[in-house]
């Protein structure tokens, strides 16, 4: 993974949208029938029908947040669950504020 992966990840208002949504999943989301919400992820069609967009839409942003490791990707059943990548996350922040 390469900075441009994660400089590209936070350039766009509905990815940011996402990983603060996934911060505290049950405040944003509705109850999904598998997997817990904060253990195994948010089900990408609650993200998609939060943001009004195609699943299609919604892949591509996915793909992306999980190209630059800020979220974890997990399949029960058919479905993909996304939660954030907290260690990731964590040791960008630490690494912006070092920089500075």
């Amino acid at each position: 993974m390469q900075d441009v992966d994660i400089l590209k990840a936070l350039a766009n208002d509905r990815r940011l949208a996402i990983l603060e949504w996934l911060k505290r999943p049950r405040e944003h989301f509705r109850p999904q029938i598998d997997g817990d919400l904060e253990e195994d992820g948010v089900c990408a069609v609650l993200i998609a029908e939060k943001l009004n967009i195609t699943p299609a839409t919604l892949s591509e942003h996915m793909r992306i947040l999980v190209q630059a490791e800020l979220v974890h990707a997990k399949r029960i059943k058919q479905w993909i669950f996304y939660r954030r990548n907290e260690e990731r996350i964590a040791e960008l922040k630490q690494g912006l504020f070092a920089a500075l």
